[in-house]
Formats: C-alpha cells, sequence, structure tokens
C-alpha cells in the first residue's frame, strides 16, 4: 500500500519527540527521616514506629503482654525509688538509632535524668538519640519476634545502649535465641566493650541486671505478673 504525504511527515513529528517526554514520570517515593517521624506523627491515637523510611502501625498489644509491661514498669519504678536513683520510666519516649529512616517506640525504656539534658530530642519531641539518655529498654516479644532478637538488637547495641531485655513470654523466638526446648525466657545483654553479651533466665532462675543489680525479680514472676 503507498504512503501518504502525511503519514511520511507524521513519522518525522513523532522521530522528533524525545523518548522521555511519550513516557508517564514516575515519582519515586520519599523515605522519611527520623525527624519527619516525630513531627507528622499522626493524632489517630494509634503507635508508630518508622522502618525503612515508612510509618508502620504497631499492632495492639495482647492482655498478658500489657500485663507483663506494667508489672515490669511498676516493679523497676520501686526499685529506682528504693535506691533513690536518677532514673525515670516515661509512659512513652522514641528512640532514634543510627540507622537511617528508622525510629523505635520502646516497650519499656528507663532513662537517665541527668543525661538527658544532653539529648537534643527529649525537651521537644520526647524522644532520645544518644546512648547515654537511657539506661535500659526493654521490648516484649509479640508477633514479629524478629526485629526484638535481630533488628532492634543490632540497632541497640550499635548505638551504644547499656542493657537490653526481650522478655518472650510464648517462646516465640527461634531456639537459637532461646534454646531448646523452647520456653518462656528473657533475654539479658549488657554491653561489654561495644557488643552485647547474653544471658538467659528462665522459670525461678533470678534476673541479673547490670543497671539493676540488687534487682530480686525472677522469670516467673514476670511470666505471671506478679510478685
Amino acid at each position: 500500500m503507498a504512503t501518504s504525504l502525511i503519514e511520511l511527515e507524521s513519522r518525522k513529528i513523532i522521530s522528533l519527540i524525545p523518548l522521555t517526554a511519550m513516557t508517564t514520570t514516575q515519582t519515586i517515593p520519599q523515605l522519611l527521616t527520623f525527624d519527619d517521624y516525630i513531627n507528622q506523627y499522626p493524632d489517630d491515637g494509634q503507635q508508630y514506629e518508622l522502618i525503612a523510611g515508612k510509618l508502620l502501625v504497631m499492632m495492639r498489644p495482647i492482655g498478658k503482654h500489657e500485663e507483663i509491661g506494667g508489672f515490669v514498669s511498676g516493679t523497676l519504678f520501686l526499685e529506682i525509688n528504693r535506691q533513690q536513683l536518677p532514673y525515670f520510666i516515661p509512659n512513652t519516649a522514641a528512640v532514634k538509632p543510627l540507622r537511617p529512616h528508622t525510629g523505635y517506640l520502646p516497650d519499656i525504656i528507663v532513662l537517665d535524668r541527668e543525661n538527658l539534658v544532653n539529648d537534643p530530642y527529649w525537651e521537644t519531641a520526647s524522644s532520645i538519640s544518644l546512648a547515654t539518655s537511657a539506661k535500659l529498654i526493654i521490648e516484649i516479644v509479640s508477633s514479629n519476634w524478629r526485629d526484638d532478637y535481630l533488628k532492634k538488637f543490632d540497632d541497640y547495641e550499635q548505638l551504644g545502649i547499656a542493657e537490653y531485655w526481650i522478655i518472650d513470654y510464648l517462646a516465640k523466638g527461634s531456639a537459637r535465641y532461646i534454646g531448646s526446648p523452647k520456653e518462656p525466657t528473657i533475654s539479658i545483654y549488657q554491653l561489654i566493650d561495644g557488643e552485647y553479651q547474653g544471658n538467659l533466665f528462665k522459670q525461678e532462675q533470678r534476673l541479673i541486671s547490670g543497671v539493676f543489680p540488687e534487682l530480686n525479680l525472677t522469670a516467673n514472676q514476670i511470666f505471671r505478673a506478679r510478685a
């Protein structure tokens, strides 16, 4: 079939159009920074963590999780008062690890009142970015156990948090972390020469804490959420 003059001219015009003009522009999603996280935190009653630059809704804890959290917080509060230590336990406080685009809300965090004055995030955002601001962080394992044993473990260690507890009351963690046979376990890691060294506590074993060396508390008392 013969090609008309109009068709030839149309082809010439198309050939002159840049390829980029013929393709749809795709917007690359912007990753949130920690500052974005604390400044744009949604006011909808839910709790969020910043994971890989995106807000992640935290699942509402089940009853036993809340019982254990309340019992441990109350017990540590009494120990702080008994020893007249310059520590306190906030309702919530976000942690800025060294990993970019990340922010955590620990289940329990014990803060050092004397060192908080040096942390640029505390007064304005109830958050911390310095290892000296916190004496202890505690995570109570839920369904996402890998976050507590892997990602948060690495981030808290790298940041330099002196002590990190993982309360695994449902024995969710793999056997490499809590031993075999699997049973409810509390892992306590202390920072020694920049690395976490851990001990496991089960059943009636008394917890050994560098931050609270006089603490008289067994693993089962925590699992039962009563003394």
